[in-house]
């Protein structure tokens, strides 16, 4: 059988490695001075940072249509047996829920996965699934593991506040006068599939070693990892992160910029670990 793959934009993978990679890659719309454009497409991260540094309303963001999915499914499946559809999770996003609804004009070919995740935990997964497709798995095969690796995947990061959470209902509106007292740093990860608190920190300093110290108890617990780092606007925020996962021997994944759909949504200065076993 022969599976082509699609994901979304929020997983942050860039055009480019989409193409060496053969996977298709559906963009999700930002709303921004007055203007929809398509993330990593015709918008990025510093658009958004610089348009709202310089006064802008923030921006929204909305997910791809049904008819978005409809075309890209019909035009694999004039080559492909199958579609595998995974995307951010849907308690963030409609998306799943569009790709769902145009998968259904297919009989039973596209099969749309919730990733319950998002970023380099989403991508890590559209690799997984390439590499296992390639080494001749099947498709229960691919979806089993698929499952087994959204369960398993861990996600935390630091935001320099929480007024873009705030703004776009991400978070509860309680919260976001954290993010602005007295340095103090929220630290948030994914559970099931939802933004969730996971501490806050007094200073950038112990803001990172938070996060460090979540991929030293991952690694402890599953033994060989491997790690994506993510950023949104300053890739020296994860240098630190990237120096401990090598000491702790993690497999590097890849340093990610996220996309402008996730920016945003997490604001500048945000940076974070996702990473997963080795061996699922």
């Amino acid at each position: 059988m022969k599976i082509a793959l699609v994901t979304d934009s929020t997983s942050d993978i860039k055009p480019d490695q989409a193409a060496q990679m053969g996977v298709t890659v559906v963009p999700l719309y930002v709303n921004f001075k007055n203007g929809v454009h398509k993330d990593v497409l015709e918008i990025n991260t510093h658009d958004i940072f610089d348009g709202v540094k310089a006064g802008a309303a923030m921006p929204s963001t909305s997910q791809p249509t049904p008819v978005d999915f409809q075309r890209e499914y019909e035009r694999l499946l004039s080559t492909h047996d199958h579609v595998i559809s995974m995307h951010i999770s849907g308690k963030l996003s409609g998306t799943h829920n569009s790709a769902e609804l145009a998968a259904r004009d297919f009989g039973g070919r596209v099969s749309v996965f919730d990733s319950r995740a998002a970023s380099g935990a989403l991508a890590m997964m559209v690799e997984r699934s390439k590499r296992m497709l390639a080494a001749g798995s099947s498709l229960e095969e691919v979806m089993k593991t698929l499952e087994k690796a959204s369960s398993l995947a861990n996600l935390r990061f630091s935001v320099a506040s929480l007024d873009f959470l705030k703004k776009n209902g991400r978070i509860g509106g309680a919260q976001a006068l954290l993010g602005g007292l007295l340095g103090i740093k929220p630290i948030l990860h994914l559970v099931d599939g939802k933004i969730e608190p996971a501490g806050r920190e007094r200073g950038a300093r112990a803001a990172l070693e938070n996060v460090i110290k979540n991929l030293r108890e991952y690694t402890a617990k599953h033994g060989k990892v491997r790690a994506a780092y993510v950023y949104t606007d300053k890739p020296e925020d994860v240098a630190a992160a990237r120096e401990e996962g090598k000491k702790l021997g993690v497999e590097e994944f890849g340093v990610i910029q996220c996309g402008a759909v996730i920016s945003a949504h997490v604001g500048p200065g945000t940076y974070g670990i996702l990473s997963e076993p080795v061996q699922i």
